[in-house]
């Protein structure tokens, strides 16, 4: 159906921005070994920024879960 076709593109659009806001982490090099041993929990601004993110995608996914479905 065209409307979940719609939902999973604009859900995709947005969890791509959440992803790419959040700016945390030290880059390719920490996974390949590199040691960063400093870890802080998420509070306010980057915590609401998390919650988004996994419900943009529990979104996109059930969209085209629902839209393969009605098809």
């Amino acid at each position: 159906m065209q409307v979940f076709n719609i939902i999973a593109v604009v859900a995709a659009a947005l969890m791509i921005v959440m992803i790419l806001a959040q700016n945390q982490g030290g880059g390719l090099g920490e996974a390949f070994g590199g040691d960063n041993s400093f870890h802080s929990s998420r509070r306010g601004v980057e915590l609401i920024m998390h919650q988004l993110t996994i419900l943009f995608a529990i979104v996109f996914t059930l969209s085209i879960i629902l839209g393969v479905m009605s098809s």
